[in-house]
């Protein structure tokens, strides 16, 4: 007997989607099912057409192939396909898991329909039961169903069959940005209904508390039985049958004996409504019963009142326009690919919830179901996006006739999965497949089947934001600059709310003028937010021994972005592969082991709860949520003198509703002395939060109460020996191995790497500058040293004035670019100290790194950490360290001995163990090999970091340009 399966060829036929597979619901059919997940009998076939060996190898389900020890490894493409076949092709060399275990059947599931979910696979399912044909499916993000009832026999042992085709025509549909793995990657289970079932449930809420369920039932033996009957329960409360949907039921003629239909509603007049920062849920059981009143099916649902709407150009939840704090997330885990268990999709959201995100954009597929089950539980806004992407090939594919059923077929599953989960807001067309009309296509089916929620599609909108023809209810543009956003808001076009759907990249050490953003954004009618992209870096546990990846074994072996010696974060090319996109995969705001890089902390400031104010002697404190008051938030006042001195007293928050704000008593008496002041308000939540335990930091606003008090004496000289400078004209200083010389050059960042900059830079020599002593003048006062640095751009002069003060030495210099240097990436001095000073203390902004565009997250005050924790280790190395208005530092070693910088004004200061060229020469962390000394760079001016590997640089503001720079210090022993 020939397989129908075999014959469809399904991996190469693009009019095929699926053969056998159960219609989608809402249902959660998980409780009480019989978990099929563990140790398979496996082997990797290397086409779909090759035959089955005798001899089986052994993996767990669920988990993908490439990160499990097969010789097929994973692979990265940001948009290329890794094979060069059009679509709808695949390649020949096309690797298959067959994975085939034995399944015992409970004998009390006789007379029961009995169902095989296989939660994802990818890319195209096969299916057979003691070699028998049952289904196949596409669609590597969603859950496949089939049913078993006459293939399998209750009391009894089959042997399940799941074979796994790695490339297909749908792959042209799954070309996101990201590893491409294949396996079975979420759980595979076994459940029983009763023939008579429920096919559906749909709830459907508003923020008063009306409630509407929607039931669909069927039978297996086919004409449904009479006198059924449904029943719904909502904390405690009866729900009642919907009579007028029962009469137009008989009225429009729409009874079938196939499918019945039941609606039943009620109004709860003290329902709590649900918004990400009051998530609440309401338990609803909805029970079909045969008609001698026996329950035949139950289904359980968690509500949440909540009602979506576009009002003109803004999104509103519950009738409030909420601002969107959002990040795009991947189901992603460093050792198991996409597999992610429940545990870990609770510490993602948690982190984010902690560091100020409201909003996830599940990019760009359908995250497991799981992921909203917290998200309603602990508060976030969802666009979920169907597994859409024919990036290589989107302008073919979107107008494509033969993609057309997947296209509609891969939205409606996701709407039908996932329509009754409160945080679901909008739902996405997908991700970068141009725009045509199988996309039409798709968006008339979700506007009919679910009119209660907007839709999405970046790419039907970004040829006009405001064209109110296409299929996407948001302007939703991607890295869209700044200033392009705001004249759109301004212009008196805009007709929908524009929420970038991606807008600050997190490449490396990025997210550079993301404060920019906010501050346009909350002062704009019409901006309302985005998504950052995305959560994680994506660097795969790698054993540097064999070049594979490190699997489960890895566990344990990375901490704080560092892995153990003998590993390290793989991204593209470190597999192997010849087609790839190398660190581009490294684009998150968490490190691989979900360690929060330091953009984090300034996200956290930015999207503040709590805001403070101090102007003309008057303290406000504003409550900058959208729905709660501060009553669940508990505060501490913290005062910071420059001279060292620390004052900390309780605070109580005022009682203000959402978006108000008050005046506050001062809580000090700031002294007559003690130099610059800073006051911080240390919010912490004031109980136990489902995402955070009592005590937790959420914010630290921050404002100045004195400024800096300028004094001539740092500019005395003092009696002393006289400064002591070598005959090439370097300070000799019994603390520094290497003197301080011009520094113009930074180890380029991802940004400056992918946007160009880094090149140019190159191109100007600024990486091999020569320096040429052109003048010594010894004086009573000091010495001056005149240099000169050359560049292709022009030669740079640089001046030094040394001169004894104060035990110490002063050190003023001059830096004069020529005009063509436009835009460097500093302006400072560099120099490197003896061995054993471990420690770095300083009065500035920390303790976290920060950067002239980014630096709101990092409160100023006095701050102390061992030198080794100073350096961030994003996966490719690069500049990072470093600390923005720093105004002074000691770095001592545990005998109490060191030296102290004190600094004209506020500077960025970075301290590493790594030269400039250590860092440039390495590719990852394993690489490089730490300096015994401290190299310490401080910068009159520091280029901005900016977003430019994909989307704009940073602000012209935070340039570095030509013409005269100045800058001076102080050096002295501790």
């Amino acid at each position: 007997m020939s397989d129908p399966l075999r014959a469809l060829r399904p991996w190469e036929s693009p009019e095929v989607t699926s053969w056998g597979r159960l219609p989608m619901n809402a249902l959660d059919r998980r409780p009480g099912a019989l978990p099929l997940d563990g140790d398979w009998r496996f082997q990797l076939l290397p086409a779909p057409d090759a035959p089955v060996q005798g001899v089986w190898s052994s993996q767990p389900v669920p988990g993908a192939w490439t990160v499990q020890g097969t010789d097929d490894l994973p692979q990265y493409t940001n948009f290329a396909m890794p094979w060069g076949e059009f679509p709808p092709d695949s390649p020949d060399a096309n690797p298959t898991g067959v994975y085939e275990r034995e399944v015992d059947v409970p004998a009390e599931w006789a007379g029961r329909r009995i169902v095989l979910q296989v939660g994802a696979a990818g890319s195209v399912l096969l299916v057979h039961v003691d070699g028998r044909p049952v289904g196949v499916s596409k669609d590597s993000h969603l859950a496949a169903e089939f049913d078993l009832s006459g293939v399998v026999r209750p009391g009894g042992r089959a042997v399940l069959r799941l074979t796994v085709v790695k490339w297909s025509d749908a792959s042209h549909l799954e070309d996101q940005d990201q590893w491409w793995h294949a396996g079975i990657t979420r759980p595979v289970l076994l459940y029983a209904t009763d023939p008579l079932r429920l096919a559906d449930v749909t709830v459907r809420t508003r923020c008063d508390g009306t409630l509407r369920v929607d039931c669909q039932v069927r039978d297996a033996r086919g004409a449904l039985p009479s006198g059924w009957y449904v029943t719904g329960e909502l904390d405690g409360r009866l729900l009642t049958q919907d009579q007028e949907f029962e009469r137009f039921k008989e009225e429009d003629g729409r009874v079938s004996d196939f499918l019945g239909e039941a609606r039943l509603g009620t109004v709860v007049a003290d329902a709590r409504p649900w918004t990400a920062e009051t998530p609440a849920l309401h338990p609803l059981t909805v029970r079909l019963h045969r008609a001698d009143g026996s329950v035949a099916d139950t289904s359980h649902h968690r509500v949440g009142f909540r009602e979506v709407e576009i009002r003109g150009r803004d999104l509103l939840l519950n009738g409030e326009r909420v601002y969107i704090r959002g990040v795009n997330r991947h189901d992603f885990h460093p050792l198991t690919g996409r597999t992610v268990s429940y545990e870990d999709m609770r510490a993602d959201l948690v982190t984010l919830k902690r560091f100020g995100f409201n909003a996830i954009r599940t990019a760009h597929y359908p995250n497991d179901p799981s992921l909203l089950d917290l998200a309603d539980e602990l508060g976030f806004y969802v666009v979920d996006e169907a597994n859409i992407e024919a990036h290589d090939h989107a302008h073919e594919i979107a107008d494509d006739p033969r993609y057309l059923g997947a296209f509609v077929d891969r939205v409606s599953r996701m709407v039908l999965r996932d329509k009754n989960h409160p945080c679901v807001i909008v739902w996405s067309l997908g991700n970068e497949s141009d725009y045509g009309a199988n996309h039409d296509a798709a968006a008339g089916w979700v506007r009919r089947h679910d009119p209660t929620r907007p839709l999405q599609y970046e790419g039907a909108a970004k040829l006009d934001w405001a064209d109110p023809t296409v299929a996407s209810d948001i302007a939703c543009p991607m890295y869209a600059p700044l200033e392009d956003c705001v004249a759109h808001a301004l212009s008196g076009r805009q007709t929908k709310p524009l929420i970038q759907c991606e807008y600050s990249h997190a490449m490396g050490n990025s997210n550079g003028t993301l404060a920019d953003h906010w501050e346009a954004i909350e002062s704009t009618p019409g901006l309302q937010g985005g998504f950052i992209w995305e959560f994680w870096d994506h660097g795969i546990l790698q054993r540097v021994n064999d070049g594979r990846p490190a699997g489960r074994a890895g566990a344990g072996l990375y901490d704080h972005g560092v892995t153990a010696p003998g590993h390290r974060w793989a991204y593209g090319g470190d597999f192997g592969e010849t087609i790839h996109d190398g660190a581009f995969v490294a684009d998150g705001v968490v490190f691989p082991d979900r360690t929060p890089k330091p953009v984090m902390f300034e996200h956290r400031e930015i999207a503040a709860p709590v805001r403070l104010a101090y102007t003309g002697g008057e303290l406000r404190v504003t409550n900058h949520q959208h729905f709660r008051g501060l009553d669940r938030l508990a505060a501490e006042w913290r005062l910071s003198l420059a001279d060292g001195g620390t004052r900390t007293a309780p605070a109580e928050l005022p009682r203000v509703p959402a978006g108000g704000s008050a005046v506050v008593p001062m809580p000090f008496t700031l002294p007559e002395e003690g130099g610059e002041a800073w006051l911080t308000l240390r919010v912490t939540t004031a109980d136990e939060e489902a995402w955070a335990p009592r005590g937790t930091e959420v914010c630290v606003p921050q404002v100045r109460l004195r400024a800096a008090s300028r004094t001539v004496s740092a500019t005395a000289t003092a009696p002393g020996p006289p400064v002591e400078v070598d005959e090439d004209g370097l300070l000799v200083h019994p603390l520094l191995t290497a003197a301080p010389v011009l520094s113009l050059w930074r180890t380029p960042t991802d940004n400056d790497e992918l946007g160009g900059m880094a090149a140019r830079w190159r191109a100007w020599g600024l990486d091999t500058t020569r320096r040429t002593l052109l003048d010594v003048r010894r004086g009573s006062a000091g010495v001056t040293v005149i240099a000169e640095y050359t560049t292709l751009a022009g030669a740079v002069r640089h001046e030094q004035v040394f001169t004894r003060v104060g035990g110490g030495i002063r050190i003023e210099e001059t830096a004069d670019l020529p005009r063509g240097l436009t835009d460097v990436p500093r302006v400072g001095s560099v120099f490197e100290t003896v061995a054993g000073l471990d420690v770095l203390q300083w009065y500035g902004q920390g303790p976290w790194e920060s950067y002239p565009d980014r630096s709101a997250g990092a409160p100023v005050g006095h701050h102390s950490l061992p030198v080794d924790e100073l350096f961030t280790p994003y996966l490719r190395p690069q500049e990072s360290g470093g600390r923005h208005g720093v105004r002074r530092f000691t770095l001592s070693a545990p005998d109490g001995t060191g030296l102290t910088v004190a600094l004209d004004e506020p500077r960025q200061v970075s301290v590493t163990r790594y030269r400039d060229e250590d860092l440039a020469a390495a590719a990852h962390h394993d690489e490089l090999v730490a300096r015994p000394g401290c190299v310490v760079r401080l910068d009159a001016a520091h280029r901005g970091l900016g977003t430019a590997s994909c989307g704009p640089d940073t602000s012209s503001g935070h340039l570095v340009r030509a013409g005269a720079h100045h800058w001076s210090w102080t050096l002295r022993p501790r």
